[in-house]
C-alpha cells in the first residue's frame, strides 16, 4: 500500500513588527490604533490606514508607517503590487525606517525575488543590527537560496536579541527539521507552542514527531491543529496518514473525508483516501480516488501502482 505524505514542513512566513512612532495628539484616535495595532484584521488595518493616509494630518516617520502598515495588511490579503507600492513610499518617506524595509523584504520573498528580500533585510539590519525580526526575515532568504548554515545563523541571532519571537523558533525548527535533527526540531517547535501556539506549530512538531517514529505524540499534535483551525484541511490530512499508518483505517477514511472537504485539490488526500477505502474492501471507491489524483496530478506514480497492481489502467 502506498501512503504519500504529501506535506513537508512549510517554513513560516515572516511576521511583522509593527511601528509605534512619536506619540501625538493622534495617539488616541481610534482609527490610528487600528492602522498600527498588532491584532487588527488585513481589511480593518487597510481601511483604517487609508484614512490616515488620505486625511494628509501626517508626515514623516508617522505617514511612513501608515504607508508600511497598509502594507502589512495588503501582504496578509497576498494583493503584492499594492502592498510594493505602498512600501516604496514609506520608504521614500523615512529611508532610515527598519519596518518599511522589513516588510519590503517579506513582499519581494513572497514574489520569489530572493536578490530583492536580501538587500532590503541587509538594509535594515544595517539601520537596526539590534532588529531581530530582520535577522528572522533574512534566515527565511537564506533558506530560500538553499544556504541552511547562514540561515541557522540568523535564526541564532533573531532568538539572541529577542528570546520571545516565536517565529524565529519555528523558522529554527524547520531548519533542523531540513537537517534531520528531530530533536533540537521538536525542542524549537515546542518552545514556539509556549510562546505563540498556532496552526502551523503543531503541524510542524507533528510532522517531527511523525518522522522520529512517536505517532501517537503526531497524532495528539495534529488532533490539537484540528481544534485550533477545524475548516482547515492540513491537521486532518495529516492526522488522517497517522492513522493509515496505524491501521485505523475506518479512522483515516473519517480524516480524509474532512480533508478532502475543505481542500478537494490535494492530490495526496485523494491517493490516501482510496488506500483506506482499499484496505477496507472498497474497491470501486478505492479506483475512482485513485483516478481523482491522477487527474490532479498525472505523474503521481505511487497513485498509477495502485491502480496497475489493481489490474486497472491508469
Amino acid at each position: 500500500m502506498h501512503i504519500s505524505t504529501g506535506l513537508s514542513a512549510a517554513l513560516l512566513g515572516a511576521a511583522l513588527t509593527l511601528s509605534y512612532p512619536t506619540t501625538g495628539s493622534a495617539q488616541a484616535d481610534q482609527t490610528w490604533q487600528a492602522c498600527i495595532g498588532r491584532t487588527s484584521a488585513p481589511d480593518d488595518r487597510i481601511s483604517a490606514c487609508s484614512t490616515v493616509i488620505d486625511a494628509k494630518a501626517e508626515t514623516g516617520r508617522r505617514l511612513a508607517a501608515a504607508y508600511c502598515n497598509r502594507g502589512h495588511g495588503l501582504t496578509e490579503k497576498r494583493e503584492l503590487d499594492r502592498a510594493l507600492a505602498d512600501l516604496d513610499e514609506a520608504v521614500r518617506l523615512d529611508p532610515a525606517y527598519v519596518c518599511a524595509y522589513t516588510n519590503r523584504g517579506r513582499v519581494y520573498a513572497f514574489k520569489r525575488d530572493i536578490q530583492r528580500a536580501m538587500a532590503d533585510y541587509d538594509e535594515a539590519i544595517r539601520i537596526d543590527p539590534t532588529f531581530a525580526l530582520a535577522y528572522n526575515n533574512r534566515g527565511d532568504a537564506w533558506l530560500g537560496r538553499g544556504d541552511i548554515e547562514r540561515a541557522l545563523a540568523d535564526f541564532n541571532a533573531a532568538i539572541r536579541l529577542d528570546p520571545a519571537l516565536a517565529i524565529a523558533y519555528g523558522n529554527r525548527g524547520y531548519t533542523y527539521y531540513r537537517k534531520r535533527d528531530m530533536a533540537r526540531a521538536i525542542e524549537d517547535y515546542t518552545m514556539q507552542i509556549k510562546l505563540r501556539p498556532d496552526l502551523l506549530a503543531y503541524i510542524n512538531r507533528g510532522n517531527a514527531w511523525r518522522d522520529s517514529e512517536q505517532l501517537d505524540r503526531a497524532a495528539a499534535d495534529y488532533a490539537e491543529a484540528i481544534r485550533l483551525a477545524p475548516t482547515d484541511a492540513r491537521g486532518w490530512r495529516n492526522r488522517g496518514m497517522i492513522r493509515l499508518y496505524k491501521g485505523d483505517n475506518k479512522g483515516g477514511l473519517a480524516d480524509y473525508d474532512k480533508a478532502l472537504q475543505y481542500d478537494p485539490t490535494d492530490v495526496f488526500s485523494w491517493n490516501n483516501r482510496g488506500q483506506a477505502r482499499l484496505r477496507l474492501g472498497d474497491k470501486a471507491g478505492a479506483i475512482a480516488d485513485f483516478r481523482k489524483a491522477l487527474e490532479l496530478r498525472p505523474d503521481l506514480a505511487t497513485t498509477r501502482a495502485s491502480l496497475q497492481q489493481l489490474g486497472v489502467t491508469p
